[in-house]
């Protein structure tokens, strides 16, 4: 992709109604000239949402996301499609499949279920975070490399310690150039980041990508904040896995899982 020209305020910009342009913003963490997971993500849900637009409202709500990535992520135009996989008047299954250059890379499923008047009985862990406007931005970015780790605003609870942090994550940058996006979409375009707040290893000598991303909420979140409460695992035969409790201001909202893939960067 030619960034020589200024990246607008934007992780994408749309081409036409199914195919999106990343900026500068998207460059990954693992290799700055491909796209970091974490703003794809959101962008999918968005594109979910405006496949749900085009149909009457059913009221049903996301609760459980999935995605699969497939393959490299270029920082190159990508095109979503987008189709309900299993209708239904209280549950449904709807799928959207990423392709950059007519391949697949990402694979999502989305589950959506019949909001219920459940106050009556909701409970659960209630636990809040410290607020992020009493806490101090971490430069993540001393870090990791990648347009998308540097257009963050990180503010840790305490500071990081290997493979367990508890921070907040925000961005000044809309998800798609002169469109809104919802808080869902936007709220999910920074899960992802969870893997790479809370380094086991230096990245400069092991590797971890997930190849993965589930995640279950209990209830929609709320406002411009994502908090990762970050717990990473390395297991002895090159596996691991990033656990997190997903909250916003009010509280916990849910969880996600990222599955790794563990290895020793290799002589150079």
């Amino acid at each position: 992709m030619n960034t020589g020209t200024p990246a607008p305020d934007s992780y994408y910009e749309r081409i036409d109604e199914r195919h999106y342009k990343p900026t500068a913003h998207t460059g990954g963490a693992w290799d700055p000239d491909e796209q970091h997971f974490s703003p794809l993500g959101g962008l999918v849900v968005h594109a979910i949402e405006r496949h749900l637009a085009a149909r009457p409202d059913t009221g049903l709500v996301p609760a459980r996301i999935s995605y699969d990535i497939l393959g490299r992520l270029a920082l190159d135009e990508c095109e979503i499609r987008v189709e309900t996989i299993r209708p239904g008047r209280t549950i449904e299954l709807i799928e959207a499949v990423v392709l950059i250059a007519d391949r697949p890379v990402v694979r999502a499923r989305a589950w959506l279920l019949a909001t219920v008047d459940t106050s009556a009985v909701a409970a659960g862990p209630d636990d809040l975070l410290t607020p992020p406007q009493a806490l101090t931005p971490w430069p993540m970015a001393s870090v990791w490399p990648g347009g998308y780790i540097a257009s963050l605003d990180v503010r840790p609870l305490a500071p990081p310690r290997p493979g367990r942090t508890t921070a907040w994550i925000s961005t000044r940058h809309a998800l798609v150039a002169g469109e809104p996006s919802s808080t869902l979409a936007s709220y999910l375009a920074l899960v992802d980041t969870a893997n790479g707040i809370a380094v086991r290893q230096p990245p400069t000598a092991w590797m971890y990508p997930n190849v993965d991303l589930t995640v279950h909420l209990h209830r929609q979140p709320e406002g411009h904040w994502t908090g990762l409460d970050t717990t990473v695992t390395f297991g002895p035969t090159g596996q691991g896995l990033t656990s997190t409790v997903l909250h916003d201001l009010n509280g916990p909202v849910g969880h996600a899982q990222q599955i790794l893939t563990v290895r020793p960067i290799p002589d150079r």
